[in-house]
């Protein structure tokens, strides 16, 4: 149980973003850099908070796509 108890918190704690999870300038553009590397581009998901980081993700291009 205690086991159980300390791997929820440290899987917690893990999960915690650098800076509260607020999207920096530098934030966005390492983002940005990645998902292009990946033949992506980073979008703001729908209804998403611009300012959390965890809100936007890597989408392919529409070529891509098709």
């Amino acid at each position: 149980m205690i086991l159980s108890a300390a791997l929820a918190l440290s899987a917690c704690a893990s999960s915690v973003e650098p800076n509260g999870g607020y999207a920096t300038y530098d934030d966005l553009a390492r983002a940005t850099a990645v998902c292009n590397a990946k033949g992506g581009h980073l979008a703001l998901v729908k209804d998403g908070n611009a300012r959390k980081i965890q809100d936007y993700s890597c989408e392919k291009t529409k070529a891509d796509a098709q």
